[in-house]
């Protein structure tokens, strides 16, 4: 059944920022693996998800969907306002570059996990691991 366009607004309208879903799934793993962090920093470009000052470092949690990830849930583009669709996902692509190279210039080191990437637990925790020093 086709939504009408108050429906599809209502709906996008409740499309969060933070504490999605990937974050909520990476923020649970890191503090089960005894770490700590600060969440979504505002005076870091980006808002970074999970944030540690004291390493220096910074994960993001990103949606397949939204950042434009290579799998097959990045690359599903709506049927509906396809046009729109292809440019927000690129803008968000070239925000995401502009935010990790002024990341890369203040001195922080990042790490991004994409969505898809967290249907393997052991594989996310150990590259946090690596990442975090641990």
């Amino acid at each position: 059944m086709k939504e009408t366009p108050e429906q599809r607004s209502r709906i996008m309208r409740s499309v969060k920022g933070e504490n999605t879903t990937p974050e909520m799934a990476v923020r649970r793993l890191v503090h089960h693996m005894g770490f700590r962090f600060r969440l979504h920093r505002k005076d870091l470009p980006g808002k970074p998800d999970l944030v540690f000052p004291r390493l220096n470092k910074v994960v993001f949690a990103h949606g397949c969907f939204w950042h434009g990830h290579h799998c097959a849930r990045g690359a599903r583009v709506p049927m509906q306002n396809r046009g729109y669709w292809i440019q927000k996902v690129a803008r968000n692509k070239a925000r995401d570059g502009r935010v990790l190279k002024s990341l890369r210039e203040l001195g922080w080191n990042f790490l991004v996990i994409w969505e898809c990437e967290m249907k393997s637990i052991p594989k996310i925790e150990k590259r946090l691991r690596r990442f975090l020093g641990t």
